[in-house]
């Protein structure tokens, strides 16, 4: 009697030890159906040069008493709701997160600004953080599209690729410099929103997200068939580089380093392209932000709650998608011209269906909408691969974990506070029912 008394009161109190045992055992059976032959079993050459199939049962088991012990920790605290926090009023967090927000915006920032300063000759890094960058400028461009218009877009990276050829071809064959090319890149693939944007203005969800993924398969195997004009798999080279203003960053006497009165510097280039990409990355965030607070964004915003609301109050969806299709796909041409002039070559390779993954999972886990997030989520994701460089064997693993535990504890993503575009009156207390609502 007494320990089924004990069993009852750690069920009541949200403390299921047998569930927990149970839905640890079952997941440590699928993971070891899943794992024996990805973690089990490992392929060398032989003597003979033939494949053999080497065992490896200590990771096996080190694999799947992890992943035994992480279900069992949630299905007894997490699922059984053990750790939830009570409820209670929450008294308007639009300012404290707003606040906090804005510190952690400008301290970014402010780091962004000194890393030149900081790592002037390590190269490597100045070379991670313009990836990440241009990461963060793609991520904010098609937040417009799936974070604030609520249109689920697999296919971004054939904006991408649009403004890298558009820039490459304009560049090469009439020798026009890069402050000219940028603008019509993004023209050019704006043009390319809006010709996406016409077939799937009936279409949401699912198949909005098969037909954009279709346009970037398409786009990138015209790329890859037409030889004569895009050089096909070859891709194309000889992509003139940047300059300041004229001044090329060459050890001439014209050069950028002899006009200012500096000593050569390979670094100099780079530093340039660096800043140049901020610069670019913060217009496209300043120009959303001031657009979500103008009718256009608030019409976005109404379209991603309710399309069928949104026409009723007499807003023209029409206009409306395709003017988050265009603006969403000029952001990523401008993009893509700066990925041009910055490797010199572009090829199809560049521009496969993983980037668009990348670029959508940097938005949804950032937290859509958020712009903050969106940094963060690209920083995160694009950073933490180079950080697990040497760990090449794990860190895809590693990666898949993280993305799981996100997903488990902020489903709506890092930053999943939104400030309204727009108040009527003062921010009003949210019930605590209401939230215990929105947490199931």
């Amino acid at each position: 009697m007494a320990n089924g008394n004990a069993s009852d009161a750690s069920v009541k109190n949200g403390l299921d030890l047998t569930g927990a045992l149970k839905d640890a055992l079952i997941a440590g059976i699928v993971a070891f159906g899943l794992f024996s032959l990805i973690l089990g079993l490992r392929t060398e050459q032989g003597p003979t040069g033939a494949l053999i199939l080497l065992p490896r049962p200590q990771l096996l088991f080190t694999s799947v008493i992890l992943v035994m012990a992480g279900r069992f920790l949630i299905a007894l605290f997490f699922r059984a709701g053990a750790l939830r926090r009570p409820a209670t009023f929450i008294p308007a967090p639009f300012v404290r997160v707003n606040y906090l927000g804005n510190i952690a915006g400008g301290a970014l920032l402010i780091f962004a600004l000194l890393i030149p300063v900081m790592f002037f000759e390590n190269r490597y890094i100045l070379d991670v953080a313009i990836l990440v960058m241009t990461y963060v400028m793609l991520g904010w461009g098609l937040n417009i599209v799936v974070g604030l218009a609520g249109l689920l877009d697999l296919g971004y990276v054939a904006f991408y690729a649009v403004g890298a050829y558009s820039f490459a071809l304009l560049a090469t064959n009439f020798g026009w410099s890069f402050w000219i090319c940028l603008p019509l890149a993004g023209i050019v693939a704006a043009f390319w929103g809006i010709l996406l944007g016409f077939p799937v203005l009936r279409l949401r969800g699912d198949y909005l997200a098969i037909v954009t993924l279709a346009f970037g398969e398409i786009i990138r195997l015209v790329i890859l068939n037409w030889q004569e004009f895009t050089g096909g798999p070859n891709g194309l080279s000889g992509i003139p580089r940047p300059s300041f203003f004229g001044l090329p960053f060459n050890a001439n006497d014209d050069g950028f380093a002899a006009y200012f009165g500096l000593e050569f510097n390979p670094s100099h280039r780079v530093v340039f392209l660096f800043y140049v990409i901020l610069t670019l990355a913060l217009i496209t965030n300043l120009v959303t932000l001031r657009l979500r607070r103008l009718p256009i964004g608030r019409a976005w915003e109404a379209m991603r709650e309710d399309e069928i609301a949104c026409r009723s109050l007499g807003i023209n969806t029409t206009n409306t998608k395709l003017t988050a299709f265009a603006l969403g796909a000029m952001f990523g041409g401008i993009a893509g011209s700066f990925f041009a002039t910055r490797q010199g070559f572009i090829s199809p390779e560049s521009f496969t269906f993983m980037e668009s993954a990348m670029i959508v999972a940097i938005v949804v886990l950032g937290g859509m909408g958020s712009q903050l997030g969106v940094a963060l989520a690209a920083l995160i994701m694009v950073g933490g691969f180079e950080v697990f460089r040497e760990f090449e064997q794990y860190r895809m693993l590693i990666f898949g974990l993280a993305m799981v535990g996100i997903m488990v504890w902020r489903p709506r993503g890092l930053i999943s506070q939104r400030d309204p575009s727009i108040h009527l009156t003062a921010a009003k207390p949210i019930p605590a029912k209401i939230v215990e609502e929105a947490r199931s």
